[in-house]
């Protein structure tokens, strides 16, 4: 038995005692909103502890940076002392975060990071004094090694690191958001090509996951939100009322709804034409080498948004491609033999931070 499956057996069936162990939440950060979680080790498997998510007021995080970090620092201080949270692993600001392919001859390099360090600047525009970053490898052969390089701006991870160091929070690790999500819904072990999109409030995160790696980043202004001014101004209601509407009809074609359906359908439309548009990019273009990219075997949705009734149909119809709701508990639980105490799509938008709590898992 491996020292991996070793560990996932003793934690099974012997777990550490609560008093000892040290619990850690995944933390899901955005412009609008915070998402926390954890998981508990129990003698049935994992089993889903605390989770909540509490607003972000508009203007206190704009793109990924920190605009008001006392107000910042008040929202994770009263969430420490409601939640009792004292160690997180953190989502990075996917508009913050540059991802490039990079391949290194082999003779010469003495060390991979250094390596990466000096073509850093050919790739980013940032500086390597002003950057950090990390790599996945991606393949290797007798003369050359290819990597996939995540790069950041230095002064965003200090930010973020400190106002979690004033609070008396413990970061344990940031991550970039897409690959968070990706542990989240894509099984352990497939190494397929996979589109993602979050559908989120504002935003739609657009993600491309290949052999277990993030090779490709997008997001949109465009979101929920999106939907529900369209109708509140169309039916002349309160957003509110235009929810409730939104949530109740969704995209089925039907008698009763064909008042709505049109109006969302403009709306849902712009998405449709963003994400295929990166679709196709991605099977029309070559890679860094001059190949074809591996072909996506299906689109993941998730995100609080995304569970809008019609939407994956939708657009399966309309890009002539696999659309699937996500199954954030793929590489959790056994949903045929327990239920999660968090409802299938309000699940949906706890992706990202349910995969941060699982790398904690996959680390020991």
């Amino acid at each position: 038995m491996s020292l991996h499956l070793m560990n996932r057996f003793f934690r099974r069936f012997f777990p550490v005692p609560s008093f000892i162990a040290t619990p850690f939440f995944g933390l899901d950060i955005s412009d609008e909103s915070l998402k926390f979680i954890d998981l508990k080790n129990t003698k049935n498997g994992m089993e889903v502890g605390q989770h909540g998510e509490r607003v972000i007021p508009l203007g206190i995080i704009q793109s990924g940076k920190i605009k008001n970090t006392k107000k910042m620092e008040e929202i994770l201080s009263k969430l420490q002392s409601e939640i009792g949270v004292r160690s997180v692993r953190v989502s990075l600001p996917e508009e913050q975060v540059y991802l490039f392919k990079l391949r290194l001859e082999k003779f010469g390099v003495v060390n991979i990071r250094e390596s990466i360090e000096l073509a850093l600047e050919e790739h980013v525009p940032l500086q390597a004094s002003d950057a950090i970053f990390d790599y996945e490898l991606l393949d290797q052969d007798k003369d050359s090694i290819e990597l996939q390089v995540a790069a950041i701006p230095k002064n965003i991870i200090e930010d973020y690191l400190a106002i979690f160091k004033n609070v008396g929070i413990n970061v344990q690790s940031f991550e970039l958001q897409a690959q968070a999500i990706s542990r989240a819904v894509v099984k352990n072990g497939d190494l397929e090509t996979y589109m993602i999109v979050d559908f989120g409030e504002r935003r739609t995160g657009i993600f491309i996951i290949s052999r277990g790696v993030v090779m490709f980043t997008s997001t949109l202004d465009v979101g929920g939100v999106m939907l529900d001014e369209m109708l509140a101004k169309n039916f002349k209601i309160n957003v509110e009322e235009a929810e409730k509407m939104k949530r109740k009809f969704g995209l089925m074609r039907n008698v009763e709804n064909q008042e709505v359906f049109p109006v969302l359908l403009n709306s849902v439309s712009v998405l449709r034409d963003e994400v295929l548009k990166h679709f196709l990019y991605w099977h029309t273009h070559k890679d860094g080498e001059g190949g074809d990219n591996p072909p996506i075997k299906k689109i993941i949705l998730c995100g609080g948004d995304s569970n809008l009734m019609g939407l994956s149909d939708y657009l399966t119809i309309s890009m002539k491609t696999k659309v699937e709701m996500a199954n954030v508990w793929v590489n959790i639980v056994d949903t045929e033999r327990h239920i999660p105490n968090i409802d299938f799509k309000r699940a949906l938008s706890f992706a990202a931070a349910l995969g941060l709590v699982l790398r904690g898992y996959e680390n020991n």
